[in-house]
């Protein structure tokens, strides 16, 4: 039987219901990445190929060596943030650090930096709006007088719009508006997600007037326990907003008037963002792992599948301590067109990786 025959057939018994009541997918991780290191023996790559490839089948991958380097002197912090590409291919990459966002080129060569004031961007979403090209993000650590805001950024850094805790949602204090991820809606309402607060998510109009809010700290269905990454799933005839539930391992649809849809994935390991490659969706997880799920939302590859849960979420780790073709802590993910992916590892000083797709 060939390797692409034994994925199709293990991803036909993880049907959507059995991946929803069951927790077993590190003994299928082990099972998918034995199969993947067959399939590169068998290709008869050089020695040391091996140490630098993930994943199964056609989700095989190579992990492109020091890819995006810093200039001397310079770290990123924890890369507590995230990845957005641009129209001309451009990555950008947020840090913790007086670096700000980082913009590379698809070879990894570093272009510019942007959005200096703000050096704790958590989350970015790329957006074309009338011709003009923007990033919506959400700022923890920011100037000394704005700290934990919404930004809607031009490319090249501009501001052009900001967002803080609405007075009438019930906001007093300063650190109870502890956001994690925005989006655009279709309309031009901009969603805005309180996952490291209350875990309520709000809906402004495109002026950034408060409209209404949804979710709330809880695990019940239409709950979230840490909604940590939003992302605009366009793979159903009604797109949806797609909500990584850290804290409760799931992912859940909600349409655009706040009402919950369904929790979509369960049991994974702390899903952090996500990005879509066609039917695919691409999810990034805090515990040491990336996992590709299918238009079902049923796993079909596991990246950098950690198997030390010693370094799973441990921020104390330096990057020399994680193998490059694991992760310790997948925080930021994207997939371009070209499907290679970017994830950002979350730990003291920060890790990028490109990884690019093998033919098998």
């Amino acid at each position: 039987m060939s390797i692409q025959q034994k994925v199709a057939l293990s991803k036909s018994l993880v049907n959507r219901r059995r991946f929803c009541a069951t927790t077993g997918i590190a003994a299928m991780a082990g099972i998918f990445s034995a199969e993947a290191h067959a399939s590169i023996d068998a290709l008869g790559n050089p020695p040391g190929a091996l140490q630098m490839q993930t994943g199964n089948g056609e989700w095989t991958y190579r992990v492109v060596p020091n890819w995006g380097q810093l200039p001397q002197g310079k770290t990123f912090g924890g890369t507590h943030g995230a990845i957005a590409i641009d129209n001309a291919g451009h990555v950008y990459v947020s840090t913790q650090s007086e670096t700000g966002v980082l913009v590379y080129d698809r070879d990894g060569a570093l272009l510019r930096s942007i959005a200096t004031d703000y050096p704790e961007i958590h989350s970015m979403v790329h957006a074309e709006e009338s011709g003009t090209e923007y990033l919506y993000a959400t700022v923890q650590k920011g100037t000394p007088h704005e700290n934990w805001l919404f930004l809607k950024i031009k490319t090249d850094g501009t501001v052009v719009q900001k967002i803080v805790a609405p007075g009438e949602a019930g906001f007093r204090e300063a650190n109870e508006w502890r956001l994690t991820a925005a989006v655009p809606g279709p309309d031009g309402s901009i969603y805005i997600a309180n996952g490291y607060g209350d875990s309520r998510i709000f809906r402004f109009d495109k002026a950034g007037n408060y409209k209404a809010s949804f979710a709330g700290k809880g695990n019940a269905n239409g709950q979230c326990d840490c909604c940590h990454g939003m992302t605009v799933d366009t793979r159903y005839d009604q797109p949806l907003i797609l909500v990584c539930d850290r804290e409760n391992r799931r992912l859940s649809h909600y349409d655009f008037d706040g009402k919950f849809v369904s929790n979509v994935t369960l049991h994974l390991r702390r899903p952090c963002q996500v990005s879509f490659h066609g039917d695919y969706a691409v999810v990034s997880e805090l515990e040491g792992r990336v996992t590709v799920l299918d238009k079902d939302n049923s796993p079909v590859a596991f990246l950098g599948d950690n198997p030390h849960k010693d370094q799973w979420a441990n921020y104390s780790l330096l990057p020399g301590d994680i193998a490059p073709e694991w992760f310790s802590a997948a925080h930021g993910c994207y997939i371009d067109a070209d499907a290679n992916i970017y994830i950002s590892d979350w730990n003291k000083s920060g890790r990028i990786s490109k990884l690019t797709r093998v033919a098998v």
